[in-house]
């Protein structure tokens, strides 16, 4: 893992900031059909709220995951959770906009009968952080934790984008608890203790949030479920491995994707075939001296995943070129 002192190459960074988002929102464009397919609830969801934005899903008693469905509206874009204890109530993301986490709020309160206590915000992308300040009741708010990396590149976004030092958003990111990258932690609410493990591989700053009993992960965008992931600020290797960190013996685990349904051991698996088959057509590129470009041409997802949706070409392209810069020396 890395540190709050690495260096930020901003270029890059305010593109991947962008990008999953913009991964979304191409989706509902392009294809709403398929976009209403890959939001939609399983069989036995057990659906307590819906908006046009998004759904609350009870995953067990006092676990909820919100699901996003930004098809016609982005206020949230991707998925979080609620989750109760006597002593607490902890929230994970804060979503794309400030109506986002708000709405969240307003529903934790509906759920549990308190706002937040907490919030977890599992990496930097602004999707997932840009709503920060919409759980702040005038001035006072839920305590943030999260890495030092993600502080850093959310403050440096926020920069880029003249946001006051002063607002809201900077002064919860200026007092967030920062989550150690070395060993993972935990949030005592009470009669539920909650870990925060700290992995890499989606970005840089990735964690999960994981309860043992019964087994829920909040997976960030270490894990899609059915839509071809997004590899802008990826170490393939890194993500590899974290996801095959979360695959659980408990078949009845529940994964909380960072986009797209909730999951199960079953889907999980599926989703390791799918990078397996990214990181098989990056090494063949290496074997015969292809580009990513010229590999992704020719690269489908095996037919044994089932349909997985892509935006575009270009994305197989990044993927295949993220792979290429781990396994050429040169970096070609």
């Amino acid at each position: 893992m890395t540190n709050g002192s690495d260096s930020v190459d901003r270029r890059r960074f305010l593109h991947g900031c962008a990008a999953c988002g913009a991964h979304i929102a191409l989706l509902a464009a392009a294809s709403p059909l398929r976009a209403a397919r890959v939001f939609a609830p399983g069989a036995r969801a057990r659906i307590r709220m819906r908006e046009p934005w998004a759904r609350v899903e009870e995953v067990a008693d006092g676990i909820w995951a919100v699901i996003s469905t930004p098809l016609e509206d982005r206020t949230t874009l991707c998925n979080g959770g609620i989750i109760r204890g006597s002593g607490g109530v902890l929230v994970i993301e804060s979503y794309a906009s400030p109506a986002g986490a708000e709405w969240a709020a307003a529903k934790a309160r509906e759920l549990t009968g308190r706002g937040p206590d907490a919030i977890v915000l599992t990496h930097y992308h602004s999707d997932h952080t840009g709503g920060l300040a919409g759980y702040a009741t005038g001035d006072t708010w839920p305590l943030t934790h999260c890495t030092a990396v993600t502080r850093e590149l959310v403050q440096a976004q926020d920069r880029q984008n003249d946001v006051d030092p002063q607002s809201v958003k900077e002064r919860m990111l200026a007092g967030a608890t920062l989550i150690d990258p070395a060993r993972a932690s935990t949030l005592d609410l009470g009669d539920r203790t909650v870990r925060i493990v700290p992995r890499d591989g989606h970005t840089k700053s990735d964690v999960t949030i994981e309860i043992d009993d019964p087994a829920v992960i909040f997976c960030g965008d270490l894990v899609w479920n059915r839509m071809f992931p997004n590899y802008m600020d990826a170490i393939p290797s890194h993500l590899d491995a974290s996801v095959r960190s979360l695959i659980r013996d408990r078949l009845a685990t529940v994964y909380v994707p960072g986009h797209g349904a909730l999951a199960n051991a079953g889907d999980l698996f599926t989703y390791v075939r799918v990078l397996n088959s990214v990181e098989e057509a990056a090494r063949q590129a290496v074997l015969t001296g292809k580009t990513a470009a010229e590999a992704a041409a020719s690269f489908t997802l095996p037919a044994s995943v089932g349909e997985w949706t892509l935006f575009s070409p270009s994305y197989f392209e990044t993927a295949i070129g993220a792979w290429l810069k781990e396994l050429r020396p040169d970096g070609a």
